[in-house]
C-alpha cells in the first residue's frame, strides 16, 4: 500500500495527497460529527492526473471513493480505513462562459454558489439551487442528480447539464463535453454519470446550461387551512403565473411551528396555528409589472378562500429571512434528533393521504412522544420527512423505514426524489425499481467497473 501511495504522490505532488492523522481532520458528513476514516485522500489538480491515479488503483484493485462537498444525506461517500478518497477540491476553475449560447464550462470541484455568482456577473442564471450551495460541488450535485428549490421551473441537475467529462475505473477519459442544445448523435453518455453516485465514473468537468437572469423576484409566505387548498392554490399560481412560478415550498405545521416560531432562530413572518404554510416565489423580466401581478394573484387567492393569511416580502432582506426558515436544515435536525430522514417523491394528489397513513402508523407504534416533521418542494412532487420514534434504536429505525417506504408502494412513489441512494437507501431500492431495472444496473456496473473499485456498496449491494 505504501508503494501505491508513493506512486500516487509522484503524480499529484505534495498538495495532492493527504495521509496519516491529517485524514481524520476531515469531516465525513455534512454536520461534521463523523471523521474521515479513509487510508488517504487524493486531490488531483487535472483530469489527466486523476486518469493516471485511476490507472494505478485499477491495476492494484484499490477501492476509491469519490467525494464532493460532503453535503449528501445518504452516506454516499462512506469510506473504510483501507479506501482511498478522491476529492476534486483543487479542480475549481470556471473555464469559459458563453453568454450567447448560454453555457458555462467548469471543473467539477467548483461549489454550486461560485457558478451561480459567475453566471450572475454575465446577466445569466445557473438555476439549480439548494441550501448547501456554498459547500456542495457541481460534481457532487451531478453525481446525485440534485434538485432543490427551483425544480418546478428549471428542472433538476440532469436538465441543466449539456456535456460531461469523466474518468472511468481503469483511467480512461470520456470527454463528452457537448455544448449544443440539440445533439441527437447516438447514446447520450452523460447520463451514465449523472445520478449514478460515482459508481460508474468520476465526473471531472461539465458544460452547464444557463438561463437569462430574472430582473426581479417576488416572494411571499402564506398560511392555508387544508391540503385541498394547497393543491388548488398551486393550480391557481400555475395558471396565473405560468413559467414565472419559480418556487412552491410547503411546510406542514410540524415544520413551521418548531423552527420558525418556537426556536427563536427566525423572525416568523406569520403566527403559528395553521396546518400548512407556503413559501412561494415568482421571477421575471419586468419587476414592476411582475410585482403587481404577483400581488394580484395572491389577492385573488385570499378572496377565493384558498389562503387565510399572507405576507409579501417588502425587500430582498425580508425574502432572504423567509428562505432562511425553509433552508434551516441544521435547526431542524437539532430539533428532531435522533431521527430518520426521508426524501420521497409521489403524486401531489396522494400526499395528504400518504402523510396521514404514515402519521397514523408512527403514532400507533410509538405514541405522542414520537416526532414527525413534514415539508417539501411539493410543486415537483417531492416530500421530506423526518421521523423520530421514541425510544430510538436500530429496530425502530428499520421499522420507520418499513412504514415510510411501504406506504409509497400503492401510490407508485420513489424512495429518493433528489438525494440519491448511497448506503442509506440501498436495501430499499426494490421499492422503486423493478428486478429487471436493477439487473440492468448491475450489468452496467459490471461492464464499466469490472473490478468493483468505484464507490462499492453504494446504490447496489
Amino acid at each position: 500500500m505504501t508503494a501505491l501511495l508513493d506512486q500516487i504522490a509522484a503524480i499529484v505532488g505534495p498538495k495532492g495527497l493527504i495521509t496519516g492523522e491529517d485524514v481524520a481532520l476531515r469531516a465525513a458528513d455534512w454536520m461534521g460529527h463523523a471523521k474521515c476514516q479513509a487510508l488517504a485522500v487524493v486531490r488531483p489538480a487535472t483530469t489527466q492526473e486523476l486518469s493516471e491515479v485511476m490507472k494505478l488503483c485499477h491495476a492494484a484493485g484499490q477501492v476509491v471513493i469519490p467525494v464532493g462537498g460532503m453535503t449528501g444525506l445518504v452516506r454516499g461517500t462512506e469510506s473504510q480505513p483501507t479506501d482511498i478518497q478522491i476529492s476534486l477540491e483543487r479542480m475549481r476553475k470556471i473555464e469559459r462562459i458563453d453568454p450567447v449560447g448560454r453555457t458555462v464550462t467548469v471543473e467539477a470541484g467548483i461549489p454550486v454558489q461560485a457558478v451561480q455568482e459567475a453566471a450572475a456577473e454575465q446577466g445569466l442564471k445557473f438555476a439549480v439551487d439548494w441550501g448547501g450551495r456554498g459547500s456542495a460541488s457541481i460534481g457532487g450535485g451531478m453525481s446525485t442528480n440534485a434538485g432543490g428549490n427551483s425544480v418546478v421551473r428549471y428542472g433538476m441537475m440532469r436538465d441543466n447539464v449539456l456535456g460531461v467529462e469523466a474518468v472511468l475505473a481503469d483511467g480512461t477519459i470520456i470527454s463528452a463535453m457537448n455544448s449544443l442544445l440539440k445533439n441527437n448523435a447516438g447514446y447520450d453518455l452523460k447520463h451514465l454519470f449523472i445520478g449514478t453516485e460515482g459508481t460508474l465514473g468520476i465526473i471531472t468537468r461539465a458544460v452547464l446550461k444557463l438561463h437569462p437572469a430574472p430582473l426581479g423576484s417576488s416572494t411571499a409566505f402564506l398560511a392555508l387551512e387544508s391540503f385541498d387548498a394547497v393543491q388548488k392554490f398551486f393550480m391557481h399560481m400555475g395558471r396565473r403565473l405560468g413559467s414565472g412560478l419559480t418556487s412552491f415550498e410547503v411546510m406542514w405545521a410540524s415544520f413551521y411551528e418548531p423552527i420558525a416560531v418556537a426556536s427563536g432562530r427566525h423572525n416568523s413572518p406569520l403566527p403559528g396555528g395553521h396546518p400548512f404554510y407556503i413559501l412561494t416565489e415568482m421571477s421575471g423580466l419586468d419587476p414592476d409589472r411582475d410585482a403587481e401581478l404577483f400581488a394580484d394573484v395572491l389577492g385573488e387567492a385570499l378572496e377565493q378562500g384558498l389562503v387565510v393569511d399572507a405576507v409579501i416580502a417588502a425587500s430582498k432582506a425580508q425574502a432572504a429571512q423567509m428562505w432562511a426558515i425553509r433552508d434551516d436544515i441544521e435547526g431542524l435536525y437539532h430539533y428532531t434528533l435522533p431521527s430518520v430522514t426521508f426524501d420521497v417523491s409521489l403524486p401531489i394528489t396522494e400526499m395528504d393521504a400518504y402523510v396521514g397513513r404514515v402519521k397514523e402508523k408512527v403514532l400507533a407504534q410509538w405514541g405522542e412522544d414520537s416526532k414527525l416533521v413534514v415539508f417539501g418542494h411539493i410543486g415537483d412532487g417531492n416530500l421530506h420527512l423526518l421521523v423520530g420514534p421514541r425510544p430510538f434504536d436500530e429496530g425502530a429505525h428499520h421499522r420507520v423505514e418499513e412504514i415510510v417506504y411501504g406506504e409509497l408502494v400503492p401510490v407508485k412513489g420513489s424512495i429518493s426524489a433528489e438525494h440519491g441512494i448511497g448506503v442509506e437507501k440501498r436495501d430499499w431500492l426494490h421499492i422503486t425499481r423493478s428486478p429487471e431495472e436493477i439487473a440492468l444496473m448491475r450489468t452496467l456496473k459490471a461492464a464499466m467497473d469490472p473490478k468493483g473499485i468505484l464507490n462499492p456498496g453504494k446504490v447496489l449491494a
